[in-house]
């Protein structure tokens, strides 16, 4: 088993297990480092919104698409953990996208749906993992349905929860191994779509002040929480804050750790 495959397999393996895989999403190489050296971290997922940002670009494909594959090859060049690669929708070629992404060293990634029509969205699905195992490995697909990010204010909760689960289930069905809901954060409604896709099948991510803690998500089945671009932002709201106290007359926080 080549170095590629293992470290899917290990990311699969991870999915899967009794206890809610934790990633804290990373946008370059000593984020990912530091990241990786923190103790219980197993693997490593990017941000593609961070990662835009760390080079001035608008989050939505808005950065090219090799600048992407760049940063996230010196990321999976940088650790030793199996590492996701957030594809947005795929930048047109989802399939090839993904054989992009598992050349600069991904052996997994999530893909958005942006609510398509339902057979494109599971094409899109089948493609990214015919490149996996085209390569050999078994390409942990997080596939994402965008079914809360687009609704329209107003929209029924529970019209909203049973199209998640539909389409969620097209996905498990065309071999995806979970399904990503982002603005999933109701206690019941997560419970439901976990009782419609299954236990271990959901993937959620963490929102500050308004998501359930991880320890609460795993008792409700869901199989793993990221954090997006919201540990970029806990990043640089404390660059900011120690920028203003200094700037005010004080002093740099004094736990600061050299960790690069």
């Amino acid at each position: 088993m080549t170095d590629l495959a293992a470290r899917a397999r290990t990311l699969l393996d991870l999915h899967t297990a009794p206890e809610i895989l934790v990633l804290a999403n990373v946008w370059d190489v000593v984020s990912a480092r530091v990241v990786a050296a923190t103790d219980g971290i197993r693997a490593l997922a990017t941000a593609s919104h961070s990662i835009a940002a760390t080079f001035g670009f608008e989050d939505g494909e808005n950065i090219p698409l090799a600048l992407h594959l760049d940063m996230l090859e010196l990321i999976t060049s940088a650790v030793d953990l199996p590492v996701s690669m957030d594809m947005e929708a795929g930048y047109g070629d989802p399939g090839e996208t993904a054989r992009r992404a598992i050349a600069a060293g991904a052996v997994g990634g999530n893909l958005e749906d942006q609510m398509k029509p339902l057979d494109e969205a599971v094409a899109a699905v089948e493609a990214v993992l015919r490149a996996g195992r085209d390569a050999g490995i078994d390409f942990v697909l997080n596939a994402r349905t965008d079914t809360f990010v687009r609704a329209t204010e107003g929209a029924d909760r529970g019209e909203l929860v049973a199209e998640a689960i539909r389409r969620g289930r097209a996905y498990l069905e065309a071999g995806a191994p979970v399904v990503f809901v982002p603005r999933l954060v109701d206690r019941d409604e997560i419970a439901a779509v976990v009782e419609g896709l299954g236990r271990g099948k959901l993937t959620l991510i963490s929102v500050p002040g308004v998501s359930l803690p991880a320890r609460e998500m795993q008792e409700l089945g869901v199989a793993r929480v990221s954090t997006g671009p919201f540990t970029q932002r806990v990043a640089l709201t404390a660059l900011q804050d120690a920028a203003a106290e200094i700037v005010a007359g004080g002093t740099l926080p004094p736990g600061t750790r050299a960790l690069n």
